[in-house]
């Protein structure tokens, strides 16, 4: 790798050898998600909410967690590149779609 953005590295004569292992990506689909009904009806999808307010999906291709909330955030984790979290989020919507209603207007 040609490590010229990093002067440090240069002066040292250091060259890392670095993998992307993990990315986390944030999203906002603007809907209402009736978690309690996705828990149900979709599969693999875990939701306890005495102890957390987000349901998970677990995703195997491409391999990712998504945590799903109420207000329809979404936290997509595990990914190992740009393209499988747009996959993952795709795939998201798709399962999601019948489960999704406008969000409450605010007052």
């Amino acid at each position: 790798m040609n490590w010229w953005w990093s002067p440090v590295a240069k002066k040292l004569k250091i060259e890392p050898k670095f993998k992307i292992e993990n990315i986390v990506a944030s999203a906002n689909l603007g809907v209402e998600l009736d978690l309690y009904t996705i828990a149900q009806e979709v599969r693999n999808v875990e939701y306890e909410p005495e102890q957390f307010p987000g349901a998970i999906l677990k995703l195997k291709d491409p391999r990712a967690s998504l945590l799903l909330f109420k207000n329809g955030k979404i936290i997509c984790t595990g990914s190992k590149s740009e393209r499988e979290v747009k996959n993952a989020i795709e795939q998201a919507i798709k399962l999601l779609a019948a489960h999704a209603k406008p969000l409450p207007e605010k007052k």
